[in-house]
């Protein structure tokens, strides 16, 4: 596991972390709990977070209830609290402030290993289920709640002035290949396109439902997103899938919008819902950018 350990004292971080680090855990270890918040909170790969009440400047408390809103995002998070006063009062406001688990200070060899193997149960339930509820089963990818609530995510973080281009597809006369082949390679025709989706590096890519998928592109300008989506439509034709009749091609439609100061993401996927709408009225196979006068009339 990658663990965190607080502790205003240099001496019980050194035994901790001697105790740990020859299990073949990863242990970064801090004094300060304002430096460890933010370690934990830019780094996804932190599973577990071992504290003291006695830490500064933010105290322990308050460091596993924000420690825990973390958590409660989409990443599993273990969080044991230790001091060397144990007592009913500060067992319960431990637990009432997030915390999984309460250890005496300083913990024992054999008793912190089992509370962490009892952390890798845990952590590792929540990550399964966290992958059930933001996945979509077919193609791996997003789910529409978890990629529009990314997306959300990835606009906060460019900020107002950032840039951030989004693609809508949809895969051209989807009711006839499965009319024509059959359900089954109408599965294996979405799995095809989401997998080109999700091999666009730096992309937040989902399923929206059906054979519609979108890819957000964190950073990237309205022309990168149209050469992103003229080659990924240029992959999709070269797709091929077995059919009962022999090979089955497909093509898709893609629309193209770009993050506006601010726009919601409501607004940004609208404009390129508004963009595939006229790539597919337009004879299909086609990309179209929400910035051309004639789309942003329709928007209107």
């Amino acid at each position: 596991m990658h663990i965190v350990v607080v502790d205003p004292s240099r001496v019980v971080l050194k035994v901790i972390s001697g105790l740990l680090t020859p299990r073949g855990h990863s242990v970064d270890a801090f004094t300060d709990s304002r430096e460890a918040l933010g370690f934990v909170t830019d780094n996804a790969s932190v599973t577990a977070l071992i504290t003291s009440l006695e830490v500064r400047p933010i105290g322990g408390l308050e460091l596993c209830w924000s420690a825990r809103l973390l958590a409660d995002a989409h990443r599993p998070l273990y969080i044991i609290t230790m001091s060397s006063a144990r007592n009913a009062r500060n067992l319960a406001e431990a637990l009432d402030s997030g915390s999984d688990d309460f250890i005496d200070k300083p913990p024992g060899a054999e008793e912190l290993y089992a509370r962490l193997r009892a952390a890798e149960r845990l952590t590792g339930m929540q990550r399964q289920l966290i992958r059930l509820a933001e996945t979509d089963a077919l193609t791996g990818l997003l789910n529409r709640r978890a990629f529009l609530q990314r997306v959300t995510e990835a606009t906060d973080r460019v900020g107002a002035h950032g840039r951030l281009g989004m693609i809508l597809v949809d895969i051209d006369h989807f009711k006839s290949i499965n009319d024509q082949h059959g359900h089954d390679v109408g599965d294996a025709a979405i799995r095809g396109v989401s997998q080109e989706l999700a091999e666009e590096a730096g992309g937040i890519a989902g399923r929206l439902g059906g054979e519609e998928f979108a890819l957000a592109l964190p950073g990237r300008s309205l022309a990168d997103a149209e050469a992103t989506a003229g080659r990924l439509r240029l992959r999709c034709t070269q797709l091929r899938f077995k059919g009962s009749r022999g090979p089955v091609q497909l093509t898709a439609s893609f629309g193209v919008s770009e993050w506006s100061e601010g726009e919601t993401v409501v607004g940004l996927l609208k404009r390129a819902d508004i963009a595939l709408y006229e790539a597919k009225t337009g004879g299909r196979n086609r990309v179209v950018s929400a910035a051309t006068d004639l789309i942003l009339a329709r928007a209107g």
